[in-house]
């Protein structure tokens, strides 16, 4: 748990640095991926550490502790983990919105995708899935918070004889399985897109408008982005949905949540492998020297030289 911690706090405190001093992250797309990294460095920093202190614990004293029905830190860690989740969901499928929009309409992806609208509808996402996360919370009196020592999460518990309130919990599934699946069926789209326009490339066609090759290479990463989040969200949608059938799971729990928390730091991890400028960016961020063409070096050193010329210039008597 320690590590995952480091790992996922190092990776996405890099990706949002390099968000948000690289000039070629000043896009939409930019700041999706910027949202995404601030849910991903919640999770490390304020919902995996209160698991290590319960774990360091449970060690020290060597008994399995439970927190008690409406403690204050399950109260906070809880809704925080599954806000985090929901704005990864929602953050994904605007990206691959976003990408979408770049293949099939690239001349009037300025006009319809601007910088405004997408920090609009990032701040709808964040209001929207703080909504859902506590909505458990205050649907039902007799559905609380507490510390659960099979998955070494907060989750959320429901009192002996109340079944039927268990009935809202499926909101989570059922809200996440529909996004994902519309998430997917716009990534089917656009993958079919651009599969044709790698036809017509080939065949050199020239009444057909192509796709640059950062266009095709970035809704790609988002594909890949897209299944990483699905395959690891799919073992703790199946746990919900057991848990309102009444099978409790313990140790496939613990599986479920933790595959899930792992996918934090999964997208670094894309980012690395599949973007240039991701890279670059990272590059430019640990070295004093950045990259650059011939042309910009050139003209860096003739004003330079001006400069220098400027300062030992003789007066004028």
């Amino acid at each position: 748990m320690a590590l995952l911690v480091v790992a996922i706090t190092l990776g996405n405190t890099v990706s949002l640095l390099v968000f948000l001093r690289s000039k070629q992250f000043k896009t939409c797309q930019g700041y999706l991926k910027t949202s995404l990294a601030l849910a991903d460095l919640a999770v490390g920093l304020l919902v995996i550490p209160y698991s290590v202190y319960k774990e360091v614990n449970r060690l020290a004293y060597g008994v399995e502790r439970q927190d008690g029905h409406g403690s204050l830190p399950c109260f906070l860690v809880g809704p925080l983990y599954a806000w985090c989740t929901f704005i990864s969901l929602t953050t994904i499928f605007l990206l691959s919105v976003e990408r979408s929009v770049a293949v099939f309409k690239p001349l009037h992806k300025r006009v319809v995708i601007t910088k405004r609208r997408t920090v609009h509808l990032i701040v709808f996402s964040w209001i929207l899935s703080l909504a859902l996360a506590v909505v458990p919370m205050f649907s039902s009196e007799q559905i609380s918070l507490e510390y659960s020592c099979c998955s070494k999460m907060c989750n959320y518990v429901l009192n002996p004889g109340n079944e039927s309130d268990w009935n809202v919990m499926l909101l989570f599934p059922t809200f996440d399985f529909s996004l994902l699946g519309g998430t997917f069926a716009i990534n089917f789209v656009t993958f079919a897109a651009i599969r044709q326009n790698c036809k017509v490339r080939k065949q050199m066609s020239l009444d057909v408008q192509k796709l640059s090759f950062s266009e095709i290479a970035a809704a790609k990463t988002i594909g890949i982005v897209t299944f990483a989040f699905s395959a690891s969200f799919g073992p703790i949608a199946v746990f919900v949905v057991g848990n309102v059938l009444g099978y409790e799971w313990c140790h496939f729990s613990f599986y479920a949540f933790w595959i899930l928390t792992c996918n934090s730091c999964w997208n670094v991890v894309i980012y690395s492998v599949r973007d240039q400028k991701f890279r670059l960016g990272v590059r430019e961020l640990f070295t004093a020297e950045v990259l650059k063409s011939p042309s910009q070096r050139a003209a860096r050193t003739a004003k330079t030289v001006a400069v220098l010329k400027e300062i030992f210039r003789p007066e004028s008597t």
